[in-house]
Order: structure tokens, then C-alpha cells, then sequence
């Protein structure tokens, strides 16, 4: 009679490894920044080898992307009209962003992403993309009209993380956001 652990696959449980990668890549980049935050210290941190990250995501790049994609899942559009939804998508993306880690990931990831041709299209297909499309169903607007919101919400947001190293404070998420319905709601 065979035994239970030898119906099991050799090696390490697979199970959750995404999770952990994740939870540690944020912890990383908060703890260490974005540039300190290496594929080797992310594993480590993980409890991971290396080898076991390179497997899943070739790049640092493409495992930031993937991990932003999971920090934060759908889109909430939540409003009976298109002022409420854009308030709401602008009020969840400032959320987001100053969670531990996601301002700091993301900064980084759009930094690199300048000069890499090859990450800004996993960036724009895998992350931007699929929002910039939710967003366009839910308000009935043009590409341009939904992607020029997208840039002028996330870029202040990213900014601000920039210059002060801390994510915008509620009172200017709400001054942002009636900004932006003004030109564009």
C-alpha cells in the first residue's frame, strides 16, 4: 500500500506560494524601497528560493506587475451615474496606492517601465489595460477621454508618493477628485 506523502508530487507544496511571493514583495519594497527590493531578497523574505520566483515571473518587473494586479483586484465602479463612478474609481486608486508597499511598487515598476520597451507593454497590457477598459464600460467614454483620466489621476497620486514620500491625505484625494469631475465628469 503506498503511503500519503508518496501520491504527492516531490519537492515543496506549491500551494499559496503566490500569496507569500506577494505579501513579500510589498513588505520588501516597503521596508527597503523599490530599487533595494531584489528578486533575492523578495525569495528570502518569501522563504522561497530564487529559482522558484524566476519560474513564475522572468523579471522583477513582470512579478511587481503581477502583484499590483493582485493588491488591487477588480475595480470597485461603484455610483448610479458617471460624477460617482469616476469619484469612486479616484477615491479606491488613492486607497491603493498608499497601502504599504503598492505606492512605492508601482513607482517603481511605471519608473523602469520608461526605459524598457518590452516591461512598459506587460504594464499597459496586463495592468492598465483591464482597467482602462472597466473604466471605459462603466462611464461610456472614448479610449483617449478614459486614458487621459487614468493619467491625470494616477500621475498626481504617484506624485505626490514622490515628492513627500507619503500617499495623498483624504482632504486631497476629494480636491483631486472634484478636479477632475470639473473637466471631465
Amino acid at each position: 500500500m503506498a503511503s500519503a506523502t508518496s501520491a504527492r508530487s516531490p519537492g515543496r507544496p506549491r500551494a499559496g506560494v503566490h500569496a507569500a511571493v506577494f505579501a513579500a514583495t510589498l513588505r520588501t519594497v516597503h521596508e527597503l524601497g523599490y530599487a533595494q527590493a531584489t528578486v533575492e531578497r523578495i525569495a528570502a523574505a518569501a522563504g522561497v528560493a530564487k529559482t522558484t520566483i524566476y519560474r513564475r515571473w522572468p523579471s522583477k518587473g513582470e512579478l511587481i506587475v503581477d502583484c499590483l494586479l493582485d493588491a488591487f483586484g477588480p475595480a470597485p465602479l461603484e455610483g448610479s451615474g458617471k460624477a460617482e463612478v469616476m469619484s469612486s474609481a479616484i477615491h479606491w486608486v488613492a486607497a491603493k496606492i498608499g497601502e504599504p508597499g503598492v505606492g512605492d511598487a508601482f513607482a517603481g515598476v511605471f519608473s523602469d517601465a520608461v526605459s524598457d520597451p518590452a516591461l512598459r507593454g506587460i504594464l499597459s497590457e496586463r495592468l492598465q489595460d483591464p482597467y482602462r477598459r472597466a473604466l471605459q464600460d462603466a462611464l461610456g467614454e472614448p479610449e483617449h477621454r478614459v486614458l487621459f483620466f487614468v493619467d491625470v489621476v494616477v500621475g498626481t497620486l504617484l506624485h505626490r508618493m514622490g515628492m513627500t514620500g507619503e500617499p495623498m491625505v483624504d482632504a486631497d484625494v476629494a480636491a483631486l477628485s472634484e478636479m477632475v469631475l470639473a473637466v471631465l465628469g
